[in-house]
């Protein structure tokens, strides 16, 4: 029998950095196409089944060091090694033309758990 799937909520705030800018030749617009960048590369993953999102920047307003989070990814991943992959894209997505990655606008915390399903007793 094949291992359940786990699922994954990925929760992603958005760091005071973000919200200096424009500064040193990044703009929010560099940010947030390293974050679209980000998010399509947890897409394409082997073994990340994507299930949807949710963007409370409406109603969080400044920086999310924990929770509640700016924003939240749902997926079903295969293993840990494939949440950590995910996780990682926050050290390696390049911001614009800046030697900065991603993580030095938003952070990453991933809640991994199972499908809430009734069990047999």
């Amino acid at each position: 029998m094949a291992n359940p799937p786990l699922r994954v909520l990925f929760c992603i705030g958005i760091n005071q950095n973000f919200f200096d800018l424009p500064r040193d030749g990044v703009t929010a617009g560099d940010v947030w196409t390293a974050f679209v960048e980000m998010m399509d590369g947890i897409k394409a993953l082997p073994g990340v089944d994507f299930i949807g999102d949710i963007d409370d920047d409406s109603h969080l307003v400044g920086p999310s060091d924990s929770w509640p989070w700016t924003c939240y990814l749902l997926a079903d991943v295969d293993t840990q090694e494939t949440v950590k992959a995910a996780c990682n894209l926050f050290r390696t997505v390049q911001v614009g033309r800046s030697d900065w990655k991603l993580w030095k606008y938003a952070k990453i915390e991933a809640r991994i758990g199972r499908a809430l399903t009734p069990r047999e007793y």
